[in-house]
């Protein structure tokens, strides 16, 4: 009986406003939607990526050959370092053996710090093109989980912007009418007629 009551006397309160109540529904869809929606959008999201980024790295794989070349070229005489993870690359060309056809050459991009006469993995497109191998299943994944994550951050990111924006309607609101309210009630308090 007690918590009937006590429930009952909170849709009662005069003191309640209808900003009060779109604040609250508010904070409850808010929660929803953090909570469920921006993982749920993530997560689609990301399923989607995968699906395009194994399609692309098919397509790729397809594509591209791997070739396994001896340096034949000049090979630049200052090199630039390795920075941060990433390896350079410089043009050289490259001489191998193509079953049936016999020897090829051709110019393709091979690591900083090779030098003439050392064999090097290049990848080569249809048209002959010096291409970057194709992306493997570690890519894939990390493009993935990449994607998701930010699908779901920026989900996140505007579920919280209209959050913001929604209770600063409902402030001025309330502000409103507590001006009207105290604008009626104020003579009766201070014996002032307006």
């Amino acid at each position: 009986m007690r918590t009937r009551m006590r429930g009952r006397s909170r849709r009662c309160n005069p003191l309640r406003r209808r900003s009060d109540v779109v604040e609250a529904w508010t904070a409850v869809a808010v929660a929803v939607l953090l909570f469920l929606g921006a993982p749920l959008a993530g997560a689609l999201s990301g399923w989607w990526a995968h699906g395009e980024a194994r399609r692309t790295a098919a397509a790729q794989w397809e594509d591209r050959r791997h070739v396994r070349a001896e340096i034949v070229g000049r090979t630049p005489d200052t090199l630039p370092a390795v920075q941060g993870g990433r390896e350079y690359t410089y043009r050289a060309t490259v001489r191998w053996t193509e079953p049936g056809e016999g020897d090829r050459t051709a110019t393709a991009r091979v690591p900083a710090g090779k030098r003439s006469g050392e064999t090097v993995d290049v990848w080569f497109d249809r048209r002959g093109r010096s291409v970057a191998p194709p992306p493997s299943d570690t890519m894939v994944w990390q493009h993935s989980l990449t994607l998701g994550v930010c699908a779901t951050a920026g989900t996140a990111a505007l579920v919280l912007l209209g959050n913001a924006a929604v209770r600063r309607v409902a402030n001025r609101h309330r502000m409103a009418e507590w001006e009207r309210d105290w604008a009626r009630t104020e003579p009766e308090w201070t014996r002032r007629r307006a």
